[in-house]
């Protein structure tokens, strides 16, 4: 009796033993006291218990103990209960040991102890950690011999192992072929989808979910978030971020952050900002997705005041310093760029060379080069892009000649790529260095970058800009791809190269190949219209842009007002203005202009007035264009008021084209002394321009007197315009001064100068036809020969009397006449005379400036043929109507 009463008394001793160590352990919060209660265990005499054991292990595991995890396995080795080798396997992949891990598993196996369904969560774990394959499939095959394929927490572990190894198509297999499903089992497949950019099919996955009947968490709104933000698809955002607010997760710093990210990648700052501000708990993440956030959305100030809130709670890192950096380069904040600086060298972080790069970025475009330099020089390893940031800075800041001296030391250790070299092509384009550009072109074609398009579109433009076209159209036509910036700068060189047949050529090219042309198209065409005045050609472009909706884009209704008023069409660039929503300074000034070209001067003053009631505030152009329209109107009080009120009430200080148009003012309306004298008092030395617009009014008006001595100005300039100096050489032949002439002529020879020679142009029926100045060569010369004879009888005896003052040669009188008759625009009138329906108006355009006699020719003309006729010379639209014209010009 008394021995079962002892065996009782032992056998609860040992119970509450055994309850007082479970508890004690369970209780363990520090590794001093997880070390008493492994005592207690040993003099308890449970060191042998295989339960206690375990537990050992996971707690040493839990404070980063694996050494004494294995020492306990060990003691009890071999072991054959597979409680403690799962424990140990548990313990090595908790603290990313995991070869070690995988090396249990294969010793357990060989001593023959069969893994359970605890075994393989932490072995498949392990196998994705260390995207060990061959182990991969030794272990899936495991699971499915062992009859665990449709373990719902190893099925679970196996999908996120696969997505781990970006093996999508396996991670699939196993979640379709499982028997049932958690929300787990949801969220490690629409995270491995999410996480490898399967963005389609994660939210395919997460609709699925749904439909099924699965209660997203705040793992799953996690998951799902970044592929709503991939695929821009603001809708579906908005309804997980309603789902977010329902469901009670908007708290989770994951999801928080999540709905933050997603929103700045639908470039809704707005959004992302009140997220932020109801964020009640952030985090370092959550400043460095709204301050990058708001750097990469070009709200750089609003970047920059969020990082010197969150310097004051958080200790930032490089992603978000660095973005900080960019915003401070993008818009020239030198001094908040320098702080940002002397906070990573004063707290010691250890930049990369991307960091160092991205300061050496932030000073250059801030036109710091000596500290870009400084930052590049003591840097201890350089890549390519430090070399491509310091050379950029360098050529942005128009230092170009230290661009190609650091450059060629880059040479000797390091390869160009790309970047280096359509730098490296601009600097040639601002220096038109065409050496330089071809040396570099050489070297492009030796590295294998001639077909990379953004090097072909540089050598294309440096080519034109550097006045080889020529080449540019042989680079142009080698290029194996083109895109729109390749046809855009092939266009826009055809423009500046006065080639306007080859650019609208180009045009109608790109348009056959399925090119769609953009803005930057329409701007550059536009302009070819305008000097070909290609009036049917304007009007496709225009329709063209009605059909791509590019008529809001200010530029380009400023760019049809431009076109239409020079080939022609007031009317069209008066309607294309008033149908213009958004007025800037240039649509008016181009509308100012327009009415100038047409002697319209009371209704430029007019739009002058008009755009200062909208409070538009004028510019020096502006003034340009309203003292130009005042001076072909003759409208002189008018001009001396608006160079007055410019200087005075704008503030402007007038530059040597507003002199120039005060000049052809007083010129053109007589005041010949006055507008001498108004040259020798400007403040600025007087150009050619000036000169030579007094001694046309002079040699207009007879006074030989005054063109003597601008004749000397002029010649003392030694212009090399030969325009000026033929002018000039103009003036001796109507005194008779041959021998000056001959000077004249002479020195334009010895500096191979040469004026354009005189054409004029019609369009009749699509085609444009091109006479020079006594022209023999083209079709119908002979009709149209008789037709000038028939017309100037005609004219004889209506008073009409050839002023013979306008030719400029050393030869007889009838010789002069017969001079005249064969110029330019008197071929075109004729000619299209012959070839157009009686009583149509006709539409003439000249290089150059019309004669005073042809001037007059078309006058009579215009009467005799009750035609209407437009002339468009170097200055302005003439308008022949019933013997009359609509301009002031005097010759």
């Amino acid at each position: 009796m008394k021995s079962i009463k002892l065996r009782n008394v032992c056998q609860r001793t040992e119970y509450f033993s055994h309850s007082l160590i479970l508890r004690a352990l369970s209780s363990v919060n520090k590794l001093s006291d997880l070390h008493k209660v492994h005592s207690l265990i040993v003099i308890s005499g449970q060191h042998q218990s295989t339960f206690f054991n375990g537990k050992l292990i996971s707690k040493y595991s839990q404070f980063k103990e694996p050494v004494s995890s294995l020492s306990i396995f060990r003691i009890n080795s071999p072991a054959h209960v597979v409680y403690l080798w799962n424990t140990i396997i548990r313990a090595m992949t908790h603290n990313g040991l995991f070869s070690k891990a995988l090396d249990f598993y294969t010793q357990m196996r060989k001593v023959n102890v069969k893994p359970d369904n605890y075994t393989f969560p932490s072995i498949i774990n392990s196998c994705g950690s260390l995207l060990d394959l061959e182990m991969v499939k030794v272990v899936h095959n495991d699971v499915l011999e062992m009859g665990f394929g449709s373990d719902l927490y190893i099925c679970n572990a196996l999908i996120d192992m696969y997505a781990r190894l970006k093996d999508l198509g396996n991670a699939r297999k196993v979640f379709d072929k499982m028997g049932s499903r958690d929300v787990v089992s949801w969220n490690s497949l629409i995270s491995g989808y999410s996480a490898n950019g399967y963005w389609e099919e994660a939210l395919d996955a997460f609709r699925e979910g749904r439909l099924s009947g699965v209660v997203a968490d705040a793992f799953t709104v996690a998951s799902v978030l970044p592929a709503c933000g991939g695929l821009m698809e603001v809708e579906q955002g908005q309804i997980v971020h309603g789902l977010v607010e329902k469901s009670g997760v908007m708290g989770d710093m994951a999801v928080s952050n999540g709905l933050l990210s997603m929103y700045f990648k639908f470039e809704r700052s707005l959004d992302g900002q009140r997220i932020f501000d109801e964020m009640i708990c952030r985090d370092i993440v959550t400043w460095n997705i709204i301050i990058c956030g708001f750097s990469h959305s070009g709200l750089y100030q609003e970047s920059i005041k969020l990082f010197q809130e969150m310097v004051c709670e958080y200790e930032p890192d490089l992603l978000t310093i660095t973005s900080v950096l960019q915003a401070c380069g993008s818009i020239g904040d030198l001094r908040f760029g320098r702080y940002v600086h002397d906070y990573i060298l004063e707290n010691r972080y250890e930049c990369d060379t991307t960091a160092w790069n991205i300061i050496i970025n932030m000073y250059a475009k801030c036109s710091d080069l000596v500290a870009a330099r400084q930052v590049f020089d003591n840097m201890k390893r350089w890549d390519l892009v430090s070399w491509n940031s310091m050379v950029s800075g360098y050529v942005e800041n128009g230092f170009n000649k230290e661009a190609v001296d650091l450059f060629k030391v880059m040479r000797i250790d390091l390869q160009p790529d790309s970047v280096t070299f359509v730098t490296l092509l601009s600097t040639c384009t601002k220096l038109t260095d065409v050496d330089f550009a071809s040396e570099l072109h050489c070297d492009i074609i030796k590295r294998g970058y001639d077909s990379t398009l953004i090097v072909g579109n540089a050598l294309l433009d440096v080519y034109a800009k550097c006045g080889k076209m020529e080449h540019s159209m042989w680079q142009f036509e080698i290029m194996s791809a083109r895109d729109i910036v390749t046809w855009n700068t092939i266009i826009a060189s055809c423009f500046h190269h006065e080639e306007s047949y080859v650019g609208l050529k180009m045009l109608s090219r790109m348009r056959k190949e399925g090119i769609i042309p953009d803005v930057a198209t329409v701007l550059g065409s536009l302009p070819l219209c305008s000097l070909l005045a290609a009036k049917r050609q304007g009007k496709e472009l225009h329709g063209f842009i009605i059909r791509l909706n590019f008529e809001s884009h200010v530029p380009v209704g400023n760019a049809l007002i431009e076109m239409y008023s020079k080939t022609g069409s007031l009317k069209n660039a008066i309607l294309v203005f008033e149908h213009m929503r958004i007025k800037d300074v240039v649509t008016w000034t181009a509308m100012i202009s327009a009415y100038g070209m047409y002697g319209e001067g009371k209704k430029a003053l007019r739009s002058f007035q008009q755009m200062k009631e909208t409070g538009t505030v004028p510019d020096h152009i502006v003034f340009v264009a309203t003292i130009y329209a005042c001076s072909h109107s003759g409208l002189v009080q008018n001009g001396r008021a608006c160079f007055n009120q410019m200087r005075e009430e704008y503030k402007i200080e007038p530059r040597i084209e507003h002199y120039a148009c005060m000049v052809d003012l007083l010129s053109r309306s007589g005041l010949l002394s006055e507008a001498e004298d108004f040259i020798l008092s400007m403040p600025l030395q007087p150009d050619a321009s000036m000169w030579g617009a007094l001694l046309s009014a002079c040699r207009a008006s007879g006074d030989t007197e005054t063109a003597e001595r601008v004749v000397e100005r002029l010649v003392e300039l030694n212009s090399d315009d030969p325009g000026y100096n033929v002018l000039a050489s103009n003036v001796y032949a109507t005194l008779g001064k041959w021998d000056q002439v001959r000077t004249i002529r002479k020195s334009l020879k010895a500096r191979g100068l040469r004026k354009d020679p005189g054409c004029s142009w019609i369009e009749i029926c699509n085609r444009v036809f091109i006479f020079g100045t006594g022209d023999r060569s083209f079709q119908q010369f002979k009709q149209v020969n008789e037709l000038i004879e028939d017309l100037n009888k005609t004219m004889d005896k209506e008073g009409y009397v050839a002023d013979l003052k306008f030719v400029l040669h050393d030869v007889g009188e009838d010789e002069k006449i017969n001079l005249l008759h064969g110029h330019s625009e008197r071929l075109a009138i004729a000619f299209g005379l012959l070839n157009t329906k009686d009583g149509s108006p006709l539409q003439v355009m000249k290089n150059l400036r019309v004669c005073g006699d042809c001037h007059t020719w078309t006058k009579y003309v215009s009467k005799i043929v009750q035609r209407e006729i437009l002339v468009r010379d170097a200055n302005r639209f003439h308008l022949f109507k019933d013997g009359t014209c609509s301009c002031r010009d005097r010759w």
